[in-house]
């Protein structure tokens, strides 16, 4: 990584753990220029101003996000080509991963974004609605599908199940931090996880009573 990639690259994990911690608005300017160690001008010279310290932010992040959902899922889909069981595995290695995580997650940069939105343009909002229809989109493609397949038992749509996942997510993040326990969103993943399993499982057939 070239120096000024490397520059660009410190200023933006030092702004995202101070957006983190305390919101954007009470992330300043001369506080990231002193954290990372460059002149003013320097920083101008990355970013014009905080909306397009944002928009690099949150592309960053949703980046990210969209890489692991990549690696999760593309590794289970690699084990089986049973759709449902491929979306099951890859929700409990998700499940994992979010357990390992030193600390706990560090918070939701679109949650952040969202709840300061009269800071930032209409770029920015619109990059932040974009980032979560596309994270729904995925996550209705795997139901597609699964429900190509295994019809679902009870009659809720599609779209509000794919979106339920990205409430658990930033919900579970949210209740992770306010009662200081990781392992909660870990565990709303795999409360998710079961709702698929009992909403696509083929129903059993009852066993043949034995002959009198």
């Amino acid at each position: 990584m070239r120096k000024g990639e490397a520059t660009r690259e410190r200023i933006l994990e030092v702004a995202e753990a101070s957006v983190l911690a305390k919101g954007f608005g009470a992330t300043s300017i001369e506080e990231l220029i002193a954290e990372t160690g460059i002149t003013k001008s320097g920083f101008f010279y990355h970013f014009r101003d905080k909306n397009e310290l944002a928009r690099a932010l949150l592309r960053r992040y949703v980046e990210t996000d969209d890489r692991i959902f990549d690696d999760v899922f593309g590794r289970a889909a690699d084990l089986t080509d049973d759709p449902l069981q491929a979306f099951l595995v890859g929700l409990k290695m998700l499940a994992d991963l979010l357990s390992d995580l030193p600390g706990g997650h560090p918070g939701c940069l679109v949650a952040s974004i969202c709840y300061q939105e009269r800071l930032f343009d209409r770029d920015v909002v619109a990059l932040n609605r974009q980032s979560i229809e596309s994270w729904n989109a995925r996550f209705r493609g795997y139901l597609d599908d699964i429900a190509a397949l295994y019809p679902p038992r009870e009659p809720i749509g599609l779209d509000v199940m794919a979106e339920m996942l990205s409430c658990i997510i930033d919900g579970g993040i949210i209740m992770a931090k306010v009662l200081n326990d990781p392992q909660r969103l870990a565990d709303q993943v795999l409360a998710y996880r079961a709702f698929i399993k009992m909403q696509f499982s083929p129903a059993q057939k009852a066993a043949p009573m034995a002959a009198e």
